[in-house]
């Protein structure tokens, strides 16, 4: 039920609001991680050696925190980040990343 809703024969009900996602990452780091990360589950040690890095705290740092706080990379176990088997993902939008630089 929608209060105050005046149905009109000419209106077509279409949406002008359009959503865009910017799917542009702040570093190349964060492009080159999501390309290596995938359609998988990687832990940082994977995911350092398929980028090629070997210093964790600057993988940390430049790579695997702005993938996360830009939402192109989560967690499987975000309630414990410390959990022994954690994984990383790409989320949807790390998804669209992968996808644009694939075709």
């Amino acid at each position: 039920m929608l209060i105050g809703y005046k149905d009109d024969e000419n209106d077509t009900h279409t949406s002008t609001h359009t959503s865009s996602i910017d799917i542009q990452p702040s570093s190349e780091n964060v492009t080159r991680l999501v390309l290596a990360i995938g359609k998988e589950e990687m832990s940082v040690k994977s995911m350092m050696e398929a980028v090629g890095l070997k210093n964790r705290p600057n993988f940390m740092d430049y790579s695997l925190t702005p993938a996360i706080r830009e939402g192109f990379v989560c967690m499987k176990y975000p309630a414990n980040p410390h959990h022994p088997r954690q994984r990383y993902l790409l989320t949807i939008k790390g998804l669209m990343l992968l996808d644009g630089n694939n075709s």
